[in-house]
């Protein structure tokens, strides 16, 4: 073989010219910016993991809301020091709770024992004369009646004519009045089927359980019979007071929504872990307080726009698209999901206390709420004016400084998403300043929402969607009587009592049954009106 000189140079790769070099480089350049803004993200999301974990939020509270059981809560929260509260500290403690009316102890029941000395020794000791009372010492206790079951037996006396009998003359047979039952060849009674239902949607007590707590009192029922009595008092009673509710519902032109997620085990065409929807729709500042659940089998947006069909005028709303686009109506966004963005985004930085864009986007949020609560005793058009002189300037403050962020942030970093929730969502946001009856936030409508799920933790999932229809119906009747200063074990009790027994067709009937009526008897009320 003859050796060539240029056969041996010609396997020599060819030396990369400083275009070459410089592609290069901006390609690693490009693709370590990108890899670091992911390390970016992933240490954002894993300290907002940590932060939702194991840290304590900084958003406020509201007061009512339910912490988290402990097993040694007795334990930990017992304090021998603290003094025991009289009748008047607990009067005078209650009145310092805003927005409830006074805890009046006379309202309560009261049992007297009186004890004095017997005849025989009203003798005094020194003179052997009679003893008078000269004063009493009174000391009062709260007693406490567990629960107990009776059998109550329904006689009813059938009266017919002897003579008659006799002459074989055909009279009619009188039978004396008995009120209806609310459950026919049941055992259920009135206040059994309330007792059932405000032990589950009222206490979050599953069925199961309360299975248990009635063979401890020596009933034997089954989860199945007490659900029956469930499933039986919602759809042919409790029915005709949501319908109600609704109509009135509907008459409003503002309103509060939200929704959440639901289990339903056995529905036609779905699999058991598939995810069903329990909407809340509630009325807003200007009373009655109507509180409506609807179980869908969807989140999507043909059920806001059927149950909402007949609506006009405006609707509280988070940020989910679908509430966009019902006819005729206006939504208002909620200032406090937000403020929620800027938190987290401040949260999910390694040092909250510099001078960073989050703290300013949370600044702005504040600046509304603080003039919110300034301006919250004042009338509706004078809220109305005092939006627009004081909060107006701080909305277009914040928009400028919206826009001048925008291109500064990355658009999938916490801070990114806040800024974007807030532009794309702005012509809601600022729609709480056309008028003096909305409201900042959608927080109405959490708080409303809140109980079914927290209930849910509890009973995780419905069975049937029957049932979950049921359980929309008896959460909307409870809700909207704890809103309206009811008891609603009583409440639920005088209407498995009333509603048996009259003419269900006449409106005007049902109306004096609603949770704001004023026919209602005393019994149902937390408090009597004075």
């Amino acid at each position: 073989m003859i050796y060539n000189k240029s056969m041996k140079t010609s396997n020599i790769p060819p030396q990369p010219t400083t275009e070459n070099l410089e592609q290069r480089v901006n390609s690693l350049e490009k693709q370590n910016a990108e890899l670091a803004a992911k390390i970016a993200w992933y240490e954002e999301q894993f300290r907002l993991s940590k932060q939702r974990q194991f840290g304590v939020s900084s958003e406020k509270t509201d007061a009512d809301q339910l912490q988290l059981p402990l097993f040694n809560e007795a334990e930990i929260t017992a304090d021998s020091g603290v003094e025991e509260p009289t009748v008047e500290t607990i009067v005078y403690n209650r009145k310092k709770a805003k927005g409830q009316r006074d805890l009046k102890l006379e309202n309560l029941p009261t049992e007297t024992i009186e004890y004095r000395l017997s005849e025989e020794k009203q003798v005094c000791s020194c003179c052997q004369g009679n003893l008078h009372e000269m004063s009493t010492e009174v000391r009062r206790e709260l007693k406490v009646i567990p629960a107990e079951v009776k059998v109550v037996e329904h006689i009813q006396y059938i009266y017919a004519c002897r003579h008659c009998e006799r002459e074989d003359i055909q009279t009619p047979i009188l039978k004396a009045s008995m009120p209806s039952s609310v459950f026919p060849k049941s055992l259920a009674s009135p206040s059994a089927m309330a007792y059932i239902m405000n032990q589950k949607y009222v206490e979050s007590m599953p069925l199961y359980r309360q299975e248990q707590q009635f063979a401890r009192l020596g009933v034997f029922l089954s989860r199945q019979t007490l659900a029956n009595w469930v499933l039986y008092g919602a759809t042919t009673w409790l029915q005709l007071i949501y319908e109600r509710m609704y109509l009135q519902l509907l008459s409003k032109d503002i309103l509060h929504a939200d929704e959440t997620t639901l289990q339903v085990l056995r529905e036609p065409g779905r699999t058991a872990t598939a995810t069903s929807y329990l909407w809340l729709y509630r009325s807003g500042q200007e009373g009655p307080a109507i509180i409506l659940y609807d179980y869908q089998q969807t989140r999507a947006s043909k059920h806001p726009r059927k149950f909402l069909s007949d609506f006009k005028g405006y609707l509280h709303v988070d940020g989910y698209a679908g509430y966009h686009g019902i006819p005729h109506v206006k939504l208002v966004g909620c200032w406090a999901h937000a403020r929620r963005k800027f938190d987290e985004a401040l949260k999910a930085l390694p040092d909250r206390s510099a001078d960073v864009p989050a703290k300013a986007g949370l600044n702005f949020c504040n600046q509304l709420f603080a003039i919110e609560r300034e301006i919250k005793d004042l009338s509706y058009e004078e809220r109305y004016n005092a939006r627009l002189e004081r909060s107006r300037p701080v909305l277009d403050a914040f928009s400028v400084w919206l826009r001048t962020q925008t291109p500064k942030v990355l658009p999938k970093s916490a801070l990114g998403q806040a800024i974007k929730y807030c532009r794309n969502q702005w012509e809601k946001l600022e729609a709480f300043l056309e008028d003096g009856r909305l409201e900042i936030d959608n927080n109405r409508s959490e708080r409303s929402i809140k109980p079914f799920v927290i209930g849910r933790k509890n009973w995780i999932f419905a069975n049937t969607p029957k049932g979950a229809k049921s359980s929309a119906i008896i959460y909307s009747i409870v809700e909207t009587a704890k809103e309206s200063g009811l008891n609603p074990l009583q409440y639920l009790t005088y209407l498995f009592e009333e509603l048996p027994n009259m003419d269900i067709t006449e409106m005007n009937a049902l109306d004096q049954l609603l949770p704001w009526s004023k026919d209602l008897p005393d019994r149902c009320r937390v408090f009597k009106d004075k």
